[in-house]
């Protein structure tokens, strides 16, 4: 049944014009699958990694050949289904009227002008966020380069679970597709051409990051670093939080080998430990460093295929009908690439660069005076914080969706920069000049809508009336 099923999802992969190298992909995890891979990362498999040099250590002094041989490349092809958005989540506000993709771009620019070098700017796009993600873009002047602005990532179909052949569902045909992973990153890079183009342009070294981590911005220092020990691949690491416990951490093999290890690669029985944040230690930020030039190699030498750890993503085909299949979606992390390359490394950096932004509640934290956004388009943490920032956690029932965040907060954020913990029940509204301070838990009374006044001081237990 499986190798019907496997014939019917590349056909379905080729009719829609895939290219083969994502096929081959797909067909190697297809296969793993079949052979009973659960894309699981046991506990008994790893051990924590306590070994990591601090950033501070090891940068160097900027190199300028370095520099004008490095490429930026932001993976912007979310759409922040999860804040109910449908179009790129790198367009929405991020801070002061001003979009993630703004904000970037900001960034590239000021270091080409620091630094005297070419840095382009290239997006990993899907079908629904390029058209308006580059014409986002195109109103930065000065911003074009001497390569295309992006590439796009592939998809797969999704596979039912109980034959493993492509599922079919007529009423929403989008939903019989999916992506698979940002590590398709590598594969992407290879079939758009993009890699080649990179290459005949003279670039050799790739920093890599999500478009909605305005922290990840190209360290002259670490890249510095990075040619000079000559490594084919870096992943920037932090130490872990309470907000980390559902992040990647990163561990190691018997073999001595470095592994990424997800939520999704982690058997029930691990999942406590999974969440031990302390004994784990170690977070992947998604800040990338990759030599092109090795990447290239590895791929011509798999044959496209880098044999990244699996990821098997079930779900229903439709979220909104329980009663629909259970689908499997093949996926892997770009930052699982760290066990694929001899001599891979991670490097440890400050809480500064990495302030992704996955929910309202992440949002919250970028928008307030926790930070101050520079004329180059860094986000500085105000008062030399460089710690944990405050945990929060919005009602999802009131907050998860942009708008409804936006409405409970006309004023904007309230102030951050001296609490440590924020947790919001209820239907709340806040006023203008709110100030939460040390842990804060804020409830509407008997549940009903409240509002916290004007330039009220949060403290403790708060029950809004």
């Amino acid at each position: 049944m499986s190798r019907a099923g496997l014939q019917a999802a590349t056909a379905k992969m080729r009719g829609a014009g895939v290219p083969e190298e994502a096929i081959r992909v797909f067909e190697h995890a297809y296969r793993r699958l079949e052979r009973g891979d659960a894309g699981t990362l046991a506990d008994r498999e790893l051990e924590p990694v306590r070994d990591v040099p601090r950033a501070a250590d090891v940068a160097a002094a900027p190199d300028r050949a370095a520099l004008d041989a490095a490429v930026v490349i932001k993976l912007n092809g979310g759409l922040g289904t999860t804040m109910g958005l449908s179009r790129a989540k790198s367009l929405i506000e991020a801070r002061e009227g001003h979009s993630f993709l703004d904000i970037i771009a900001r960034q590239v620019l000021a270091l080409r002008a620091r630094h005297r070098v070419r840095l382009p700017l290239v997006l990993m796009d899907s079908f629904r966020t390029r058209d308006d993600s580059l014409a986002a873009l195109a109103r930065h002047p000065g911003l074009a380069a001497d390569v295309p602005a992006d590439f796009l990532q592939h998809q797969e179909p999704r596979i039912r679970a109980d034959d493993l052949r492509p599922v079919s569902w007529p009423a929403q045909p989008e939903l019989e597709w999916c992506p698979p992973g940002h590590g398709d990153l590598y594969p992407a890079l290879l079939s758009s051409g993009m890699l080649h183009a990179l290459l005949d342009a003279g670039y050799r070294y790739a920093f890599a990051s999500n478009s909605d981590n305005l922290g990840a911005v190209l360290d002259p220092g670490l890249l510095a670093w990075f040619a000079a020990e000559g490594l084919p691949f870096a992943m920037e690491v932090v130490v872990g939080t309470e907000a980390d416990r559902k992040g990647g951490h990163i561990a190691r093999r018997a073999d001595g080998r470095l592994v990424l290890r997800e939520t999704a690669q982690t058997p029930p029985e691990d999942l406590d430990s999974f969440r031990d944040f302390a004994r784990w230690h170690y977070y992947n930020t998604n800040n990338l460093w990759i030599d092109l030039r090795v990447l290239d190699a590895e791929l011509r030498r798999r044959q496209g295929v880098l044999d990244l750890p699996l990821i098997v993503n079930r779900k229903r085909v439709d979220p909104a009908d329980p009663a629909g299949p259970e689908v499997i979606q093949l996926e892997t992390a770009m930052g699982a690439a760290i066990g694929a390359f001899d001599g891979a490394r991670a490097v440890c950096v400050p809480r500064t660069r990495f302030a992704p932004v996955k929910t309202t509640d992440d949002l919250l934290l970028v928008r307030s005076d926790l930070y101050a956004l520079g004329k180059d388009g860094r986000m500085e943490r105000t008062g030399g914080g460089e710690g944990a920032l405050p945990y929060v956690e919005l009602d999802p029932r009131h907050y998860a969706r942009i708008e409804e965040f936006e409405r409970r907060l006309p004023f904007g954020a309230p102030s951050l920069r001296d609490c440590d913990r924020l947790v919001v029940s209820g239907d709340v509204t806040f006023g203008r000049g709110v100030v939460a301070r040390g842990a804060v838990r804020v409830e509407a009374a008997d549940g009903a809508p409240g509002r916290i006044p004007d330039g009220a001081l949060l403290s403790g237990a708060v029950a809004v009336p």
